[in-house]
Parts: structure tokens; C-alpha cells; sequence
């Protein structure tokens, strides 16, 4: 693996741990797609550090299991400024 995708996977990890951000999130900050992200964090950086992939995927999986909560929440905002 190339040095530059192993320092991307960790840059990735800890951005995803220290912020608790979403692959979207990610994604943007790093300019990557989103599979990129959710590669580097499952299969790259499972091989060069097991206990980092292993808490960003937690925080990931936190994401996933709360993402339906955000969209009911950004729904509720977006029809708020809509009512008179």
C-alpha cells in the first residue's frame, strides 16, 4: 500500500474519532468520496492499526444506528421556516 493512502486511512480515523463525524462529513473534509472513506476505515486500516479501525468504526456504527434521528430532525427544521 502506498505511504500516502496509509497516511489518508489514519488522517481519516482520527478525524472520525476526535470529531465523531459522519462519512459524508469525512468525505467532504478530506475530498474523497465516500467509499474511499468507508474503505480506508474497514479493510487499510484494519491491516496497519487494528484498535484505531476498531474505534472508528464504533463511532461509524453510532452514526448509522442515529442517521434516521437527524433526517426526522432536519425534516422538522426544514417544514419550522416553511409554516407562517
Amino acid at each position: 500500500m502506498k505511504d500516502y493512502i496509509e497516511e489518508r486511512a489514519i488522517k481519516i480515523a482520527l478525524y472520525i474519532i476526535e470529531r465523531g463525524a459522519t462519512v459524508r462529513q469525512t468525505a467532504k473534509a478530506f475530498g474523497v468520496s465516500k467509499s474511499t472513506v468507508h474503505k480506508d476505515v474497514t479493510m487499510r486500516l484494519e491491516e496497519l492499526h487494528p484498535d484505531l479501525a476498531r474505534q472508528a468504526r464504533q463511532v461509524l456504527e453510532t452514526n448509522k444506528s442515529e442517521r434516521h434521528i437527524r433526517g426526522g430532525l432536519a425534516t422538522r427544521e426544514k417544514y419550522a421556516h416553511m409554516k407562517h
